[in-house]
């Protein structure tokens, strides 16, 4: 297949399959709910909690000292839809902990940021405003050769679960179970009759601590000092074939099995689960695959090491690099325009220069036809002969942290 008939076959199949056919030597991915009778799928089964084949680690066994020091995070994400122009002032949120969660159910299309079938949430998780929930969700493209627009399942899922993790009253919820909620609610929505996406939920708590549950190819990368500190590995049934959660409708399975196929119906215990100890001056980036598909991590890292050593964030002191004690300075708006103001006032912070210097980097990478990035190294790994050239255009979305450590044990530390 020539090159340019190949860039079109494989846009085509970007989109994540829907149904999976049995291969010699090669086991379907298991399909894990039931076949339902009702005009609806039946409700997503109870998930147990307790890990399942993912692995659980910890870059920092030991535990955070008491009243030693208190953590607090500052978040902003930037997105862009797939086909559409990047403003970088138009198309970035500001995270202001204080800040009602409008109810899932009263938002309509047409609030939704232009992220296209990308969705993300930053929410305070319970009372605490220094402790935060944050998640994307990638929605699988393949939906829309059965007339589904894909967006209402992610946009909806993350509006669940910035619902719920907002209003959590639970000391003890995890990554998996807000995501299990989530996944949950969207299953009972009567609007949504079928999709599916990927997902990443983060929780960061006051004591400086961690929590992913990664499920598909969106993922996260800790910086730390000019260097990678940790990142997630994709989960995948096969290439280009992320795990998914997904509302299938029963006619749907019907016709797989008939066809001798599998839906991929991936569940939150699937989710990878990963634990990390922060520090002050942290830089994490949570997103879609539309950014990682088109930087490497040493891109990411250039870029944020280039932003926070420029600014005083991060400063080279000759023998190595420390951490600015204050990054408040960096991190604070000089007050948070009120509701319907925002697009009146441009706010800049460190976090949101970061996810706009991110963003901008991916889209540019993306419509670059002549520079190879991440994916067409992937594609032409496992199909040489399609000689894939340049990036790969897709919706982009990037939540950016900034951890802040306060108190007397940040001083004993610089």
């Amino acid at each position: 297949m020539a090159a340019s008939t190949g860039r079109l076959f494989w846009h085509q199949c970007r989109p994540r399959l829907h149904f999976v056919k049995p291969m010699t030597g090669h086991r379907p991915p298991p399909q894990r709910c039931g076949i339902s009778t009702s005009s609806r799928p039946s409700p997503c089964p109870p998930t147990p909690t307790a890990p399942s084949g993912a692995r659980n680690y910890s870059s920092d066994p030991q535990s955070t000292p008491p009243n030693a020091s208190k953590f607090t995070y500052n978040v902003s994400a930037s997105y862009i839809a797939k086909g559409r122009t990047y403003d970088p002032w138009t198309h970035t949120f500001h995270f202001n902990p204080y800040n009602r969660v409008q109810p899932p159910k009263k938002r309509s299309k047409s609030s939704r940021p232009e992220s296209g079938q990308d969705a993300f949430f930053v929410s305070r998780l319970g009372p605490n405003p220094s402790e935060v929930a944050l998640g994307v969700a990638d929605g699988v493209g393949g939906w829309m050769d059965s007339g589904v627009d894909p967006a209402d399942f992610s946009h909806a899922f993350c509006d669940y679960m910035a619902q719920e993790a907002h209003e959590s009253t639970s000391r003890a919820l995890t990554a998996r179970q807000l995501m299990q909620k989530g996944y949950e609610a969207v299953c009972h929505d009567p609007s949504i009759k079928a999709g599916g996406s990927t997902a990443i939920v983060g929780l960061l708590t006051e004591g400086g601590n961690l929590e992913v549950a990664n499920l598909g190819d969106s993922g996260y990368i800790l910086l730390r000092l000019n260097g990678v500190h940790a990142y997630s590995e994709p989960q995948t049934h096969a290439f280009n074939t992320p795990f998914q959660l997904s509302v299938v409708p029963p006619s749907m399975l019907l016709r797989a099995a008939a066809f001798g196929g599998a839906q991929l119906m991936d569940q939150p215990r699937d989710a990878e689960v990963t634990r990390l100890r922060l520090r002050h001056g942290d830089v994490i980036v949570f997103a879609s695959d539309g950014l990682w598909d088109n930087l490497f991590n040493q891109d990411i890292l250039r870029i944020v090491s280039r932003t926070m050593n420029k600014i005083g964030a991060w400063e080279d002191t000759g023998a190595g690099v420390k951490v600015a004690t204050e990054l408040s300075r960096f991190t604070q708006p000089r007050g948070w325009p009120s509701e319907g103001e925002a697009e009146k006032k441009a706010v800049v912070t460190l976090q949101s220069l970061l996810a706009m210097e991110i963003v901008g980097a991916a889209k540019a990478a993306s419509m670059n036809a002549k520079l190879n990035g991440p994916f067409a190294k992937e594609v032409n790994k496992h199909y040489p002969h399609e000689k894939w050239l340049g990036g790969k255009e897709d919706d982009i979305c990037a939540v950016v942290v900034v951890v802040q450590e306060e108190g007397e044990g940040i001083k004993a530390k610089l």
